[in-house]
């Protein structure tokens, strides 16, 4: 789906793949990369694709919680959290992804946390972007 209007454009470049590095164009973020020992890799000091969509993933799905909050008129605690599971395997045409979100939000009943689960999952750009595409599964803790 295209964008009708573009706010904001991530520049990041990667060199030397999954042993490689990653940067972004005004240097917020430089990391070295390692492939995990269980993809054949040597486990080394670097992080891979995988933490980094995690870390993706679960900023931004706070953020949508945080945007959708006020419209359903419930208050996003300010220590909630998300752990979030990004596994890599093998399907017939190569690898996959799937995520697994377990959101945290303390104080919070468990039908009031669904609401707003549910409503920030209908607009996380991360959420929006796997729908339909990988596996994503949304835990309340």
């Amino acid at each position: 789906m295209a964008l009708d209007k573009v706010l904001y454009t991530a520049h990041a470049t990667s060199t030397g793949g999954r042993e490689g590095t990653s940067k972004t164009n005004d240097g917020a973020l430089e990391v070295r990369l390692s492939t995990p020992k269980e993809l054949g890799g040597a486990g080394g000091p670097g992080t891979n694709p995988e933490q980094l969509f995690a870390a993706g993933y679960s900023a931004c799905f706070i953020g949508a919680m945080k945007a959708v909050g006020p419209k359903l008129k419930i208050q996003v605690p300010a220590d909630a959290s998300i752990a979030a599971e990004v596994g890599i395997g093998p399907i017939p045409t190569g690898f996959g992804i799937q995520a697994t979100l377990n959101i945290s939000l303390p104080g919070m009943d468990r039908e009031t946390a669904q609401k707003l689960v549910q409503a920030a999952h209908q607009v996380c750009p991360y959420s929006n972007a796997t729908r339909g595409n990988i596996d994503v599964t949304l835990n309340i803790v």
